[in-house]
């Protein structure tokens, strides 16, 4: 071969190893496009016809906050008559999320637009609740016969909704319940008590209570291989994985629950793929089941999609929360939305009011039982907070968080407390043996911004508790 033949070669190649590049680079823009327009018209769907916020507020107050310039650049409108949310991020991604009353909002991935907006059927209404009833059976908040308490919470509320120096905090809704009732709660402009609020990763934990509700029929077995579509055939080594082992985190599954990275698992799954836990029950092992803690929101919507082969319909498989959990507790504000496939996409997008997370949270001071009634079975709140096998810092139970910080300095805390912890600083916190329970709702993504152990720390403290 001549030299000028060789740098002829040597040229082609360089160009086609650019082109590939180039080609790379793009499809991954387009990715990441996809995924940034998902993020904005799920958000701004849900903001303004579940919680009922106004758009420039959703843009301004949250999506702004990301600092993210592919964020900044989509564009949002919102079409109120049909109830639908379109974001695009010029001729690389549109999308489309849809509002169906009951169901809240979700994506049309996969399937026409027009289809979302006549699922199966609505869930039924939550129970009935007296307003004039004292909470948790109504509205009606009492006054603290303590003054003491009283200021010492008002206290603790004035800082809960100052704002640091440091890092922005938005707080929107605190409630402390004490002994069953109230003790003390604030909101901040423009929310109130009936405000459904999203509590992104808060929904995995009332995922936990559901499968305990079935756990209970008999409907599931806690060490039965995991009932996945595609995981029971013949020497797929997917069988081994429990149910057990998703609640605890444990499967073994690969999965990239990389926040910066905006092509990772958990962006596409809840923002570009038309089913979450069909996304996430595809992907293959990459450690012995039971054998590595890895925490995922894939494994919790893959668990909100098996539970669908539990039904005999579309519509008792979507009427399933309300009937089971949110109406004996009387959450009439509670939103589990879905996929465009109809699955609940329980590992993140939950909306209600601080005072519905609340009565979730009694649900687990109380240990489960509800006005005498047991909805969680026996031994499911201890079950839920004892340490995952594999998590070696012992920080997770079963879609609880025992621990939200570190191994260093942390605050005192009594032994038994767990906490829903959701993305932006999102809180259900429980104590049972103080039967307490502290929600926290906000807007905060630096975490320097809120402390939940420190606050519940003072809470006890204030409460002489």
């Amino acid at each position: 071969m001549t030299d000028a033949a060789r740098r002829t070669r040597f040229a082609l190649a360089a160009a086609l190893a650019v082109l590939l590049a180039a080609a790379a680079a793009l499809a991954t823009l387009a990715a990441a496009a996809a995924v940034a327009a998902g993020f904005v018209a799920k958000n701004v769907c849900s903001g303004v016809f579940v919680s009922g916020r106004p758009l420039a507020d959703i843009v301004a107050s949250d999506l702004g906050r990301y600092e993210n310039r592919l964020l900044d650049a989509v564009a949002a409108e919102i079409d109120l008559a049909r109830g639908r949310a379109t974001a695009s991020l010029g001729p690389l991604a549109r999308r489309t999320a849809v509002h169906r009353p009951g169901l809240g909002c979700a994506l049309a991935i996969g399937t026409h637009v027009d289809a979302l907006t006549a699922p199966a059927s609505p869930p039924r209404p939550a129970a009935h609740r007296v307003a004039a009833l004292e909470w948790p059976d109504g509205e009606h908040v009492r006054a603290d016969a303590d003054a003491g308490v009283a200021a010492r919470l008002a206290a603790l509320l004035d800082e809960a909704f100052a704002e640091p120096q440091t890092a922005r905090r938005q707080t929107r809704a605190v409630v402390i319940v004490h002994r069953g009732r109230i003790a003390a709660e604030r909101y901040a402009p423009g929310y109130g008590p009936d405000t459904p609020l999203p509590g992104w990763s808060l929904a995995k934990s009332v995922l936990g209570a559901l499968v305990g509700v079935l756990v209970a029929e008999g409907r599931l077995a806690l060490d039965a291989p995991a009932p996945v579509a595609g995981w029971d055939a013949p020497g797929d080594p997917r069988r081994a994985i429990t149910l057990r082992h998703l609640l605890n985190m444990s499967s073994g599954l690969a999965f990239s629950e990389d926040y910066a990275n905006p092509v990772a698992d958990v962006g596409v799954m809840l923002f570009a793929a038309p089913a979450a836990g069909r996304y996430a029950a595809d992907k293959p092992l990459a450690a012995r089941p039971g054998g590595r803690w890895a925490y995922s929101s894939g494994t919790s919507n893959i668990v909100a999609g098996a539970l669908r082969g539990l039904f005999d319909t579309e519509a008792a498989y979507l009427a399933f929360p309300r009937e089971a959990l949110f109406g004996p507790l009387g959450m009439r504000s509670a939103v589990l939305e879905t996929d465009a496939a109809g699955r609940f996409v329980a590992s993140s997008f939950m909306l209600a009011s601080a005072r519905d997370w609340a009565r979730f949270g009694l649900l687990y001071a109380r240990d489960g039982r509800w006005e005498g009634r047991r909805i969680l079975p026996a031994g499911w709140v201890r079950f839920s907070a004892a340490p995952a096998p594999a998590d070696g810092e012992r920080r997770y139970g079963a879609h609880w968080w025992l621990r939200l910080r570190g191994t260093g300095l942390r605050p005192r805390l009594p032994a038994d407390v767990m906490h829903a912890a959701g993305h932006g600083g999102q809180f259900v916190t429980v104590v049972p043996s103080r039967d307490l329970v502290v929600v926290r709702l906000g807007f905060n993504l630096d975490r320097r911004a809120w402390d939940q152990e420190a606050f519940v720390a003072r809470v006890l403290q204030a409460l002489g508790a």
